[in-house]
């Protein structure tokens, strides 16, 4: 009796606990990058699908997504960056999904730049 009274609670609670685990698609990325040469930190502003320079970098945003203000903060930001001084047709030096609540979970490798995402808006 105990455990479908549980699964039934847990039935019910189910549709909210999905509910809270949303994201809200936003349009702009707040970016910290870093120089390692210079150590120069700046902030920086990406606009979902326009190409911003940070030294050799080119960097376009894709999809940014912010946790709704009733939640923990966290922000996720789908970026593709290249670097001017690869060899040409190498593709990008990253591609994908950065967390700023785990930057660790993936991250630009590069020699002289590193980037983080503060948060979408």
């Amino acid at each position: 009796m105990r455990r479908l009274f549980l699964a039934a609670l847990l039935a019910l609670m189910l549709p909210t606990l999905a509910q809270a685990q949303g994201w809200v698609e936003r349009r702009t990325a707040e970016l910290q990058a870093l120089d390692k040469v210079t150590a120069r930190i700046s902030v920086i502003r990406a606009t979902l699908g326009q190409p911003l320079q940070f030294g050799t970098l080119t960097i376009t945003l894709r999809a940014c997504h912010a946790r709704p203000p009733d939640e923990v903060p966290d922000a996720a930001a789908w970026l593709e960056i290249t670097d001017s001084l690869s060899p040409p047709n190498s593709g990008p030096v990253f591609q994908g999904w950065l967390f700023a609540a785990a930057p660790a979970v993936n991250m630009l490798e590069h020699p002289v730049y590193d980037l983080r995402v503060l948060s979408c808006r």
